[in-house]
């Protein structure tokens, strides 16, 4: 059996960890975890929810914004000031990967590179000082390679990483924090959604909106996501998936799910909402346009009316925690609309080219793929 030690010397070759650091995990980690080690799990009952995993990713940024060396501590609680930015004006941010085992045993991730971006680009929007793109993929790839153990078997789900940017200085006045943190944890997950694989309800919600013009709908900003939590109660007390959100100026126009984009099939036509800066532009979201392209679909972003819903022959959702869920019916003004569903589906097709990628059965030729070594 080989020890826990050989995950750190291999986090010291990949991320330059320092001696010190180094020298300290070895010595007291090393007796907790192997490499062939496979955490205690019913992989195959494994859901969506909170597990506590090893260890997580932790590094602050200094006076001039840039971000000092990382290093991985023991899974845990944080300590804030109740002053700290992100708990009195909300700077933060968070991103979603998946790590995945393929049946050789080596480990991948997908497109960390977007998610980077996807973060800066959230920063700057926030007034954050955010890693660069090489700390942000080189912190996932830590996180995934410590808590190693926690990847499920190959078909029995992944490992859901979350990186996460607050304002952990403490600020009074409104201003952005004069100090950041940058962390990422990680936690083995199956089907996002309780059914499972099974069809989506959703719900057209027409008074409470997601996000508006001008606002910071478009970045994946901690405060779109408490706003939602009730209309997504309401629905899901009433039988519901999720929440279609309409725009806030018109509401006439559909935008996205409470944490997934959303595509209507129509003919050969594949349609989505433009992203204009009140939808987020999920990492997902973009495969699949890229993906249907290549299997010769026309891929459209457009303004696209509730009332499309009613024609549409397939309708279905994309994330990164949901990966590509085909929808069942949708229900808008009293109408239940209801969609075909069957083993021929577009959505599926795309989801299957989707994961072919991932396990490495379909050639990656876009470099989408990272393999952590």
């Amino acid at each position: 059996m080989i020890r826990g030690a050989a995950i750190f010397r291999k986090l010291y070759q990949s991320s330059a960890l320092s001696s010190k650091v180094t020298a300290r995990y070895y010595t007291a980690q090393a007796a907790f975890y192997s490499d062939d080690e496979s955490a205690d799990i019913d992989w195959d009952n494994l859901g969506f929810h909170l597990m506590q995993t090893d260890f997580m990713y932790v590094t602050k940024s200094s006076e001039d914004g840039t971000f000092r060396q990382g290093q991985l501590n023991r899974y845990g609680n944080i300590q804030l000031s109740p002053s700290a930015g992100v708990l009195n004006y909300g700077q933060g941010l968070f991103e979603g990967i998946k790590a995945y085992r393929r049946e050789d045993g080596r480990i991948f991730l997908f497109r960390p590179h977007q998610n980077a971006i996807r973060m800066q680009f959230g920063a700057e929007r926030m007034c954050m000082a955010s890693p660069t793109t090489d700390q942000f993929v080189d912190a996932v790839k830590q996180t995934a390679l410590a808590n190693k153990r926690w990847i499920p078997p190959p078909g029995k789900g992944s490992l859901y990483i979350r990186p996460l940017l607050i304002g952990s200085g403490p600020i009074l006045g409104l201003a952005p924090a004069p100090e950041y943190t940058f962390l990422v944890y990680a936690c083995p997950v199956g089907n996002y959604f309780k059914q499972g694989t099974a069809p989506l309800n959703l719900y057209v919600e027409e008074d409470v909106h997601r996000a508006s013009r001008g606002g910071a709908g478009g970045v994946k900003s901690i405060t779109n996501y408490a706003p939602v939590l009730k209309a997504m109660k309401n629905a899901k007390e009433k039988g519901y998936s999720d929440v279609l959100y309409l725009d806030a100026v018109n509401k006439k126009y559909i935008e996205e799910v409470s944490s997934c984009n959303i595509f209507l099939v129509k003919g050969n036509v594949v349609s989505t909402p433009i992203a204009k800066g009140t939808i987020l532009e999920g990492v997902t979201r973009k495969s699949i346009m890229e993906i249907a392209l290549d299997l010769g679909y026309k891929v459209e972003e457009r303004s696209i009316e509730a009332d499309e819903l009613i024609t549409a022959d397939e309708v279905f959702c994309t994330g990164t925690a949901v990966g590509v869920a085909p929808v069942g019916s949708i229900t808008y003004k009293g109408q239940r609309i209801e969609y075909k569903i069957s083993s021929d589906l577009t959505c599926k097709q795309f989801y299957s080219r989707l994961v072919g990628i991932q396990r490495g059965v379909i050639a990656d030729e876009r470099d989408w793929i990272v393999e952590i070594e």
